[in-house]
């Protein structure tokens, strides 16, 4: 069987805060994902406000690519990467987020950016990910305020600039879904904010207007430029075929995808899932010419960070109240810490026909393709795979990591995004999670997804030695072969 597209990407994705580590080096300043703590079995990893002595804050260190990202890029180019997303720190660029300048840090990414040119790897930054600047949460409570915006666009304009000449595809914010979902954990939220839900709708609608502002700035600034946003996305699905359930996999999909997508792409808010937060007092105050704002701004193409499927049901009588979600912290199957509950709209709960990992998230190949054929027959825009893997408890025995589970997982997703082209989607590469084993964000490094082993845990940062794992020589023949030596294992 042949491959993809002879210009299709391959690579791999990482985010700053969980592997530049030099926390306060070259004239950082603080982020919010430099006071998150580690956690441990069981125990959530927490933002703090400030760094708290007697806490360990695992992302000061994470896994040094601050002073290795020539080590690493090699390795890059030896895997064949022609792509590569990163992200952006805000703080290292502007230490108090608005102001002045860190010359230090520019020199980190002109370097970066550089080397990835000169090894032929296309940069794919993203400029917005979990990583506010402490600064400005302490100035207004960050994306909070509508002054957020201002600075927002201020910082991605002054990006777009400065490497608008060697950079054209441009990932605006990550994962506003999951910031929604998880607003007190992606964000520092003041204390005073947590019993008032409409809160994590505002911080999404300020990330709306920034975003929509530096998607323009995009187009008229960088020749040939192109904007997106990496989503994570979820295709879900209902418990059964009871008109019940069907409603509330419609209900789902309206608040849960629909609510961003529709944004990037048509501009709008969609209808129902805006009007069920009007109704429970939840809906983003929005101000006279935020919409216009918001269509002047639309995105040209998008990134889907795609990991899991979610089942849900109507609500029960007796669990028909607000509950958040919060992860399985253990590793271990069925501690789940709580399914996400909108009243009298939907209920999450686990899908009683597919399988998980340790830390129950559903593995479903079947719904790459889903989500793919879905999102471009109602949006008709190109998409690259920004994100996807398999975590897990990898373990290092006598130099080698055995992760057959990991290829077996990232065969099968190629297998469906290659049958989605095949029915016409409009896939232009494939960046999984992640290209080393970083910092997870929830569940710190006994969750690891890296082609590359990095030597180090939550307590101890060992000699931080990069180990390519048996997915990193897979992935290498599938990138020689663009694609067709996992093909032809269909």
């Amino acid at each position: 069987m042949s491959g993809f597209k002879a210009d299709f990407l391959w690579g791999g994705a990482v985010a700053a805060h969980q592997l530049e580590g030099g926390w306060q080096e070259g004239g950082k300043g603080v982020s919010v994902a430099d006071v998150m703590t580690a956690g441990a079995h069981g125990v959530p990893r927490e933002i703090t406000n400030g760094v708290l002595p007697g806490k360990n804050y695992p992302n000061h260190d994470a896994i040094d690519f601050y002073h290795r990202y020539k080590e690493d890029i090699a390795l890059m180019k030896e895997c064949g990467f022609t792509a590569y997303r990163f992200s952006f720190s805000w703080s290292r660029i502007f230490p108090d987020g608005v102001g002045e300048v860190n010359p230090k840090g520019l020199e980190f990414y002109d370097n970066l950016v550089n080397e990835l040119v000169a090894n032929g790897i296309k940069p794919i930054p993203t400029i917005y990910h979990y990583d506010m600047p402490m600064a400005l949460v302490d100035k207004y409570d960050g994306w909070i305020s509508r002054q957020s915006v201002d600075d927002f666009v201020a910082y991605g304009e002054f990006l777009i600039r400065r490497y608008g000449d060697r950079i054209k595809d441009w990932l605006i914010i990550n994962e506003q879904s999951i910031i929604v979902e998880f607003w007190k954990k992606k964000n520092y939220v003041p204390e005073k904010y947590h019993g008032d839900p409409q809160v994590k709708f505002q911080i999404n609608h300020h990330m709306n207007l920034g975003q929509a502002k530096i998607s323009k700035l995009i187009h008229e600034l960088v020749e040939g430029g192109r904007s997106g946003a990496a989503i994570g996305y979820s295709p879900v699905y209902g418990l059964d075929s009871t008109p019940k359930n069907m409603l509330a996999m419609l209900n789902a999909e309206d608040l849960k995808n629909h609510f961003f997508l529709d944004i990037y792409f048509k501009g709008k808010y969609p209808v129902g899932a805006f009007r069920y937060l009007e109704e429970h007092g939840m809906a983003p105050v929005i101000e006279e010419g935020d919409m216009e704002i918001i269509r002047e701004g639309m995105l040209d193409f998008l990134g889907v960070n795609y990991y899991a499927s979610k089942c849900v049901r109507f609500p029960d009588a007796d669990k028909n109240e607000l509950t958040e979600a919060r992860s399985n912290l253990s590793g271990k199957k069925g501690a789940m810490g709580a399914y996400e509950v909108m009243p009298d709209f939907y209920q999450y709960m686990k899908n009683p026909n597919a399988d998980t990992n340790d830390w129950d998230w559903t593995i479903d190949p079947t719904g790459m393709q889903y989500l793919l054929r879905d999102i471009y027959q109602r949006y008709e825009i190109p998409m690259i795979i920004t994100e996807n893997g398999l975590g897990a408890r990898d373990v290092l025995e006598d130099g080698k990591v055995h992760d057959d589970y990991r290829i077996d997982y990232w065969t099968k997703h190629l297998q469906a995004i290659h049958r989605a082209i095949e029915l016409g989607v409009d896939v232009r590469g494939f960046l999984p999670w992640s290209f080393v084993d970083v910092l997870s964000t929830s569940n710190g490094y006994q969750k690891r997804y890296g082609l590359v082993y990095v030597n180090r845990d939550d307590e101890d940062i060992k000699d931080l030695a990069r180990i390519p794992k048996d997915s990193y020589y897979w992935y290498q023949k599938v990138i020689a072969t663009n694609g067709a030596h996992c093909l032809e294992e269909e």
